[in-house]
């Protein structure tokens, strides 16, 4: 299995980790019912995930369960992981005490046996990430021959506008941390994330020896136009998330 070491031309990471422990029911509220969760990326990532009945899939970075839900309500066998326990708790309400979760650091080496799922379900997660190497080493670990990897991440393109028309002089081609503030029910978290250019992540992607099956930019449900006008307007004139569907050979 390919072992790919850190990259050492990245910045240092200087930022303390997000808090979601601090603002996991806010956050949880936000992702059931908000446009950008529950209308654009979780159902894109299902479809793409296609039927799932009978598969053994990991939610790695499983918040608090709605993914494991979904996947579950579809026939699947679904482990979760997190590093919040904050999350992992509210998952546990919503799932039942029998749901397999576990509090894992996606950074770090995983508590799971090599070749022991057929699909990986990354939604959301990588680019919190600074290097994603000694990750995607370890997904493609649990994952058995022919097994699947299917990401979503922030889109480098938009991130990458938002920054330029923020005023900041940022070079795309480069791997950079970046902040944002989210309002969660009257608090502001201040949040942190990695972007990187596109070449990047499929450059990351094939070294830890997966195969590209699909690039995607999907559109949000037809269900948004009502509920959400103005966001509606802007995901389906402008990508917000980029998915991809890899397979191990």
């Amino acid at each position: 299995m390919p072992q790919i070491p850190e990259d050492r031309t990245l910045p240092a990471d200087p930022a303390p980790a997000n808090d979601y422990d601090g603002f996991a029911e806010a956050y949880t509220a936000l992702n059931e019912s908000g446009v950008q969760n529950a209308y654009y990326e979780r159902p894109a990532l299902l479809e793409l995930a296609g039927d799932v009945a009978g598969r053994r899939i990991l939610d790695a970075g499983c918040g608090s369960g709605p993914l494991f839900a979904a996947l579950r309500d579809r026939g699947a066998a679904v482990t979760g992981v997190d590093v919040s326990a904050g999350m992992l708790e509210l998952a546990r309400r919503r799932l039942g005490a029998g749901a397999d979760l576990r509090l894992a650091d996606l950074a770090h080496p995983l508590p799971l046996p090599d070749g022991s799922f057929d699909d990986v379900v990354a939604s959301l997660v990588l680019h919190y990430l600074r290097d994603w190497g000694p990750t995607l080493t370890e997904l493609r670990r649990v994952l058995r021959p022919g097994g699947r990897l299917i990401a979503s991440v922030d889109h480098p393109f938009a991130v990458h506008a938002v920054q330029r028309a923020a005023g900041h002089r940022r070079n795309y081609f480069e791997t950079y941390i970046w902040t944002d503030e989210w309002d969660l029910g009257g608090r502001t978290a201040r949040m942190r994330f990695w972007n990187r250019p596109l070449h990047a992540m499929t450059d990351a992607f094939t070294a830890a020896g997966f195969q590209i099956s699909a690039i995607a930019e999907p559109q949000p449900l037809p269900a948004a136009r009502e509920l959400f006008p103005d966001e509606y307007r802007v995901l389906t004139t402008s990508p917000s998330f980029l998915f991809f569907v890899l397979r191990v050979g």
